[in-house]
């Protein structure tokens, strides 16, 4: 294709921006390659609003029709910028994060058109630089007012939530409410709580679960899914002749809610950190104290209920009072069973749903290709590759010690599928790599062969040290991402990196409940025209890699110490055009020495890119890269 004209005059080719397909387990493009696609999420930043920036403290934060995304991930004039680093550092494919809050924030049906111009926008100037979009519904426990992001605020208050009460009864836990800083993912302890468990199981499985509880005179489920449904398929109607997005993700780290929970007397979950039991939780949502290990919570007897509405778990039989006016728990295995069959999210909930999101974005844009996930360290859903055409497995997986405990030790690892500890490096990057190989077999056997693509990996970089003390490019970062790096091209996977976040400081973090996992920080820049300034742990985040492989990849392995890359493949006789390997400058600033199998390559070293054409009459291809000069 001709070289693009970008700012200041620049020019590059790339490979086409031809709409991806799916092929067995492979992505494909217009040549029947093989694409390897390297990613980053863009961006952590934007997963609250851009304008008013407010303080949960601050009145204006449950105003919830007041706010603005326009402007996340970053103003459109900045875009140039942030796309031409992400492009030099060989990052071509963008997992774009979108809320429901962004799009519908003022109510049921309304639009935020100035949001979806804006994303329009920034999207076509991401086609301009050769990226390739996928569309990134994203919640975390439900919503901003339940101490994550996602859903708008009007969803819990259709269902009889007050806002500004989820503290106090501890339906949600709010990060800001900690004097001191609490562990990383604490707000994960919300998906067990009142208010997002509710919407969650209101939202999959309502009809089953809460039959009494309309919204605006409809079923609570039919309500929910149908809005979020419109508010993306309105997106895709923006989108649907942007060359570069080349498909939606169906929701973002789906959960349960309460659908399985047998017991509603255990918290079973979460339990790091206290983290009352469904039946405690209903109970102090209405107004009732409950011990919640050592601390007694909601003293002041709030409720999680607006004026003269109602716990909807009581309306619908889960528990009442006594004669006594004592709380009575009536059904402790409700969300298990329905018409006396034992109900599973993976197996009954999610499907459904993912099913009917993909009919409606497909119905819009049939190109588009389908992300599904299940929830993080659980199985496959029980989907099949039948279902809907264009179907990629897409799941989450991390460094779980690293990410949990905001520390790297070389010697020490977990196993976050098994949930046990392993030890030696060694040991660690087998288990690593064994890790993602059960989320490709689930992708070839469970769901009936799709491709799989890893949604989600990365570190936090505040490792060990305080603020005042990091370094943009430290070692101890640097090793500890290749770790997971070297997982992905050891089960020859696609992936996106979370994540960059173009306003990230050493202080403020990614701007979301004290994470700090961007490749990119403000704090780190000391020469705002090298693109590389800011940039975290480059010397294993811009690695090279296969883009386009004329067949199937069998081997890839970088050593970021000695810069030798090697890959190996098989050719499929029916693709004639080349593989092509972003091999960048930043590795190799002496130029590459090269060694081929067989066949010839160019390698252009503006573009970052080594070309080459194989031998048809060899069947299996290596090629070498190390350090020239």
């Amino acid at each position: 294709m001709p070289p693009r004209e970008l700012r200041g005059g620049k020019k590059f080719s790339s490979l086409t921006l031809s709409m991806i397909q799916t092929q067995g387990n492979r992505l494909i493009d217009e040549h029947a390659r093989t694409l390897m696609l390297r990613g980053v999420n863009l961006a952590g930043s934007s997963k609250i609003p851009f304008t008013p920036r407010v303080d949960p403290d601050d009145p204006r934060f449950y105003d919830y029709r007041n706010v603005s995304f326009v402007g996340r991930p970053f103003p459109l004039e900045h875009a140039d910028e942030h796309f031409e680093r992400l492009r030099a550092w060989g990052l071509t494919f963008l997992r774009f994060v979108v809320t429901w809050e962004a799009l519908a924030h003022d109510g049921p049906g309304e639009y935020d058109d100035a949001y979806l111009d804006y994303v329009r926008a920034v999207l076509e100037r991401a086609g301009a630089y050769g990226f390739r979009v996928v569309i990134d519904p994203h919640q975390d426990v439900w919503s901003r007012f339940t101490g994550g992001d996602g859903a708008p605020g009007w969803t819990l208050e259709a269902v009889g939530f007050d806002l500004k009460n989820m503290t106090p009864t501890g339906a949600a836990l709010l990060h800001h409410t900690h004097a001191r800083r609490p562990p990383l993912l604490v707000w994960a302890t919300n998906y067990a709580r009142l208010a997002p468990a509710t919407m969650f199981t209101l939202f999959y499985a309502g009809n089953d679960f809460a039959p009494a509880t309309k919204m605006d005179g409809l079923p609570a489920q039919e309500f929910l899914q149908q809005h979020y449904i419109a508010a993306f398929s309105k997106l895709a109607e923006r989108l649907r002749d942007v060359e570069c997005v080349i498909g939606y993700e169906v929701m973002n780290e789906p959960s349960r809610g309460y659908i399985g929970w047998r017991k509603l007397l255990s918290s079973g979950q979460y339990r790091y950190w206290p983290t009352p039991s469904p039946w405690q939780g209903m109970l102090m949502g209405a107004g009732i104290p409950q011990r919640v290990w050592h601390r007694t919570v909601n003293r002041e007897h709030a409720r999680a209920w607006l004026p003269e509405r109602d716990c909807i778990w009581k309306q619908n039989g889960v528990w009442d009072t006594d004669a006594r006016g004592e709380p009575q728990l009536l059904r402790p295995n409700h969300f298990v069973h329905v018409n006396g069959r034992t109900v599973s999210f993976a197996r009954d909930y999610y499907p459904a749903f993912a099913k009917r999101f993909a009919q409606a974005i497909q119905r819009v844009d049939p190109r588009a290709l389908i992300f599904v996930q299940g929830e993080p360290g659980e199985p496959a859903p029980a989907l099949h590759a039948s279902d809907f055409p264009n179907m990629v497995y897409a799941p989450h997986w991390y460094d779980g010690l690293t990410l949990l405990v905001r520390r790297y030790w070389h010697h020490l690892g977990v196993d976050m599928l098994k949930r046990k500890f392993v030890l030696g490096a060694e040991a660690i990057q087998h288990s690593f790599a064994a890790q993602l190989a059960v989320l490709r077999h689930d992708a070839g056997n469970h769901l009936g062969g799709v491709p799989v693509l890893l949604g989600e990996f990365g570190i936090p970089f505040d490792l060990h040290k305080p603020a005042w003390l990091r370094k943009a490019d430290g070692l101890l970062e640097t090793r500890a991402l290749d770790r997971s790096f070297r997982a992905l091209e050891a089960n020859l996977m696609s992936g996106a990196i979370w994540n960059y976040s173009p306003d990230n400081t050493f202080e403020t973090g990614d701007s979301f409940n004290g994470e700090d996992l961007s490749i990119f920080t403000q704090s780190g820049r000391t020469d705002p025209h090298d693109l590389n300034s800011g940039g975290r742990a480059l010397r294993t985040v811009v690695r090279p890699h296969p883009r386009a492989v004329a067949g199937e990849p069998q081997r890839v392995h970088f050593d970021w110490r000695t810069r030798v890359f090697e890959f190996v493949f098989q050719h499929l006789e029916h693709i004639h055009a080349p593989t092509e390997i972003f091999v960048p400058t930043l590795q190799y600033p002496h130029g590459v020495h090269v060694h081929v199998s067989d066949g010839s390559y160019e390698f252009d070293a503006a573009q970052q890119c080594l070309i080459y054409q194989h031998d048809p009459l060899a069947q299996q291809h290596h090629v070498r890269i190390a350090p020239g000069g």
